[in-house]
């Protein structure tokens, strides 16, 4: 809903329209008139109410009619609709609701009544508009999570399937049973990120604190990551402190953050470029890890957007993209008591900087 709410009032008494406009003056809506119901039904497309006022005692079409007509439309049915009517007949009012009114107010018509009564219908539609964009947004995320499922696992069935069939050399089943434990990697790390960002946020996850040595955990992170920035003819390269210092991680999780930042990393980089992960001990405690990559960037606007769930930055057809691996990261650690950034790195690409406190 825009931040100034439409009102659409429906009476064929112009002074009756003049009533609610100085009764809601002040109160930041833009108000607009239509003097019948056939009028107002003619023209709701130019009107774009989100709430309707409508006089119940009308000639021609009365307000029971043209509520009727406006809620039986799917497009108007979560517009609010305030009856004003001077009935007070309880059988004429429960009518008033049985046409679809969401609500009614008596004439003469009271002030605080009135504004209390549009703040509320107001708030409703806007809690249904909230409603909407977060069922499209699972609609969408259902559809992404399904997509990038569904990449490993036929990469799987086509692996398996070749395998089935003799003839292939040794060297050649070797290669298929490694595509095929490379998929199911992919699959069993979404899976298991999708598992514990829901712990995460539902606050059932401990984390499990050990000391660990920060180079050794980096090291194995690249060298476990190598072989798939080799087939884009990447560069890896490491800036790490001695071995022999420690850190206190949730080990598996911090680990798991590193993939998913390198992954990305290479994800985004052109071909034959380079991806360097640093780490470093920090003087007042601590730990600093960045990686940085030789890719597009990251707008200024879109550096909050892109580590919220199922949001991605730029995008780009050939790169397989589920907006999970950078909300992951954030949640992680921040579940650490730590900060994640993003800044350019120059003259190409981004660089992003994990910042770790003492626990």
């Amino acid at each position: 809903m825009d931040s100034q709410p439409s009102i659409l009032v429906i009476d064929d008494e112009p002074d009756n329209f003049d009533v609610v406009e100085t009764l809601l003056d002040g109160e930041n809506y833009q108000l607009y008139y239509a003097p019948s119901g056939q009028q107002a039904l003619n023209r709701l497309d130019s009107f774009q109410p989100d709430l309707i006022l409508l006089d119940v005692m009308m000639p021609d079409l009365d307000g029971m009619e043209v509520c009727q007509r406006i809620k039986a439309d799917p497009q108007w049915q979560a517009v609010p609709i305030i009856m004003v009517t001077a009935l007070t007949d309880k059988e004429d009012l429960a009518r008033c609701l049985g046409t679809g009114a969401d609500d009614f107010i008596s004439k003469p018509v009271n002030g605080v009544e009135l504004r209390a009564r549009v703040h509320s219908m107001l708030r409703i539609k806007q809690q249904h508009e909230s409603m909407q964009v977060l069922l499209k947004l699972r609609e969408d995320m259902v559809n992404m999570i399904v997509h990038d499922l569904r990449n490993p696992l036929t990469s799987i069935v086509l692996g398996a399937e070749i395998l089935r069939f003799t003839g292939l050399s040794p060297k050649q089943q070797q290669g298929k049973i490694d595509q095929i434990l490379l998929a199911a990697q992919q699959l069993q790390s979404l899976i298991d990120s999708l598992l514990i960002m829901a712990k995460l946020e539902s606050g059932k996850m401990l984390l499990n604190y050990t000391e660990i040595d920060l180079c050794t955990l980096c090291m194995s992170a690249i060298a476990d990551i190598e072989a798939i920035a080799a087939q884009k003819n990447l560069t890896l390269f490491s800036d790490l402190p001695e071995p022999g210092g420690i850190v206190v991680v949730d080990a598996v999780i911090f680990r798991r953050v590193l993939d998913n930042l390198l992954s990305n990393a290479i994800k985004f980089s052109p071909s034959k470029s380079q991806v360097t992960l640093r780490a470093e001990y920090l003087v007042a405690g601590g730990a600093k890890v960045q990686i940085a990559d030789s890719g597009s960037g990251v707008s200024q606007d879109l550096r909050q957007i892109i580590f919220k769930k199922y949001e991605i930055g730029t995008l780009m057809s050939e790169v397989s993209q589920i907006g999970l691996g950078l909300a992951f990261c954030k949640m992680a650690i921040e579940a650490h008591s730590g900060t994640i950034t993003i800044e350019d790195n120059h003259p190409n690409g981004s660089i992003f900087t994990v910042l770790l406190k003492n626990q």
